[in-house]
């Protein structure tokens, strides 16, 4: 990917300064407000020997400084690491001495946690806090007036559900690409306005920044997720976008009211895995519309995309690649899979990393002839469409038979009375590996092991149904969402009974 571009919020500025970029807690900026509030960081950091090329981490929650913050720091031209503020000390700790950063920018949440880097740190680490940057003023920046598309811009690190997580490369190009590739499914209006209850720290929430600058649409930014604030805002800003995974939509179709109705809603976009058939039924019968996504750090946030009006008819689907984007199913020799068939799922588009950070070695492995190799496992249809089974990490292996939790999941999740599910393999004399399923109960419900038993057979192969079911008061997720077997499969390890856990 070759060529430069105008620096995105200087440009955009100029073009639309008028129009609202961000609405936080009542507060709003236009996009005129915002690119001098960031250019004013800019000084700020500036003056603190920050600029082109650095590797500067941040480690802030959703608030508009963080914001105002991110796009300095976009505009100097650094190479930013957006760090997740859920993780532990050691966590955070691992990911700066891996990365070899040697400036932290915080705020005084996050002091508990900062107070230990001194210890874990293996290189010396400056932390500034956003305090210390506002008692600068009135210095000049040097910004970019223009994007190198190559050039890095952001770095995250992915997941870690399997082994330490890698930092995520990702250029200007990728995001621009990103966006475009939104647009073009989705297209654009100048009174779209898009709601982010998904942390910024994560490619979901900071891919809506960016297309934020480069559409000219605003952003209503919350601090963390609630379903009442949520219905609240979408009503009282006129939002068109909003960005979910499963559990945010179910708690969203539960708090409204069968006669409400949001009607400058057009997509709910709907990322994290495919949404059980009952929840898109409600989405549809409350007008509600659902695009569901394939995506991932790597891929600079949605590849594929499903659109409401095949929700049910291809349920379960991922939808089809994006404009820019190109999917194939590879199989275990190595050749292009036939529709319908499971395979690894491969992609290639101007969206997609060029690597990680510091691991040549994994870049090479995950990177061939411009296709990245996800370790997903899934199929094409006929039609084109994706269905991403699971994790190749997670696939379970009984008596010869590919069992992937994430389809014995779907089938619990359809168990009314079942709000949340987890499959992991354990090991079994007889068969190799059985299933084992995590189960968070709706209040209130008195389903009993025999009865969810008793569904499974309904539903599943019997090789399929778990031979043990385990009670628990909430799945361990990260901070995208995503289920973390690692941690199912440690709990299991310590108490492998069944019932309660």
């Amino acid at each position: 990917m070759e060529g430069t571009m105008p620096n995105w919020l200087q440009k955009r500025a100029a073009l639309t300064p008028d129009r609202t970029a961000l609405i936080f807690e009542g507060q709003s900026l236009s996009f005129k407000e915002l690119y001098e509030e960031a250019y004013r960081a800019a000084g700020n950091l500036t003056a603190n020997d920050i600029g082109k090329d650095q590797l500067i981490a941040v480690l802030l929650p959703n608030h508009i400084d963080t914001v105002v913050i991110l796009y300095a720091l976009q505009m100097l031209g650094t190479k930013t690491l957006i760090l997740n503020t859920r993780l532990t000390s050691d966590e955070l700790a691992w990911q700066l001495n891996d990365s070899g950063c040697g400036v932290l920018i915080t705020d005084e949440s996050s002091h508990e946690k900062t107070e230990k880097f001194s210890s874990l740190a293996v290189n010396p680490l400056k932390i500034l806090t956003k305090t210390e940057l506002d008692d600068i003023s009135n210095h000049k920046p040097t910004i970019l007036n223009e994007f190198n598309l190559n050039e890095v811009t952001t770095i995250m690190y992915t997941s870690g559900t399997t082994g330490n997580p890698k930092g995520v490369l990702q250029t200007y190009g990728n995001h621009w690409w990103s966006a475009i590739a939104s647009a073009l499914n989705l297209g654009l209006s100048e009174k779209d306005r898009w709601l982010c209850a998904v942390p910024i720290f994560h490619i979901s929430g900071y891919s809506i920044l960016m297309r934020s600058q480069i559409y000219g649409i605003g952003v209503v930014l919350h601090t963390g997720f609630d379903e009442a604030k949520v219905i609240e805002d979408l009503k009282e800003y006129q939002v068109s976008i909003m960005s979910v995974v499963s559990t945010m939509l179910t708690r969203i179709t539960e708090k409204v009211s069968d006669g409400a109705s949001f009607p400058d809603l057009r997509c709910m976009m709907l990322g994290g895995g495919p949404a059980p058939l009952p929840l898109l039924e409600k989405c549809l019968s409350k007008q509600i519309p659902v695009f569901q996504t394939y995506g991932m750090t790597e891929t600079s946030s949605q590849f594929a995309t499903l659109s409401p009006e095949y929700s049910l008819e291809k349920s379960g689907s991922a939808g089809k690649a994006l404009f820019p984007n190109q999917i194939q199913i590879i199989g275990t020799d190595g050749e292009v899979c036939a529709n319908g068939k499971e395979g690894e799922i491969v992609v290639k588009g101007p969206n997609v990393t060029p690597g990680y950070l510091n691991k040549p070695e994994i870049t090479a492995e995950k990177i061939q002839d411009g296709w990245f190799y996800t370790g997903d496992i899934g199929y094409l249809d006929e039609a084109g469409f994706l269905y991403v089974l699971d994790r190749r990490s997670d696939l379970i292996i009984s008596g010869g038979e590919n069992i992937y939790p994430a389809e014995i999941e779907g089938t619990l999740l359809d168990q009314q009375g079942i709000e949340d599910a987890g499959v992991i393999g354990m090991d079994d004399e007889k068969w190799g590996q059985v299933p084992v399923a995590f189960l968070v109960k709706s209040l209130g419900s008195s389903l009993t092991i025999a009865d969810i038993e008793r569904f499974c057979r309904q539903k599943l192969a019997g090789y399929k149904v778990p031979k043990k079911f385990l009670f628990v008061n909430e799945l361990p997720r990260n901070a995208s969402r995503k289920l973390l077997r690692k941690t199912l499969r440690e709990w299991f390890e310590e108490e492998p009974g069944t019932g309660e856990y």
